[in-house]
């Protein structure tokens, strides 16, 4: 797969902004509640792009631990952990998979629900 960057096009009437290109992805919204978690995981068959819609969140990619902001955007790689917190208040992410995009690909490595 060619790695794509999303980009901004500027028009009279505003901008928009494109994040793939004539490949099959997954587009979802996450929302994570004030106080809540994901499970620290990775995924082996897919990569992410992730970009705050609301909310300041915790982000976690790597070895790395990020305070987001709305706007800040951020790439997954396959098998590279990663984990989203809401610490202060809710937070909505635009998740776009491309990859092999399957719930059952899901390895976690820690999770405060007791799931595996």
């Amino acid at each position: 797969m060619e790695e794509f960057k999303p980009f901004t096009t500027e028009r009279p009437w505003g901008n928009f902004r494109q994040y793939t290109l004539n490949q099959p992805t997954t587009v979802k919204t996450v929302l994570v509640k004030k106080g809540e978690v994901l499970s620290l995981q990775y995924h082996n068959d897919r990569q992410e792009f992730w970009r705050v819609l609301a909310g300041e969140p915790e982000v976690t990619i790597g070895d790395g631990v990020f305070k987001a902001n709305v706007g800040d955007e951020f790439e997954i790689p396959a098998q590279t952990k990663h984990r989203i917190s809401a610490p202060e208040q809710d937070v909505e992410i635009l998740e776009i998979s491309s990859g092999n995009f399957d719930e059952s690909d899901i390895i976690r490595l820690e999770d405060k629900y007791g799931r595996n």
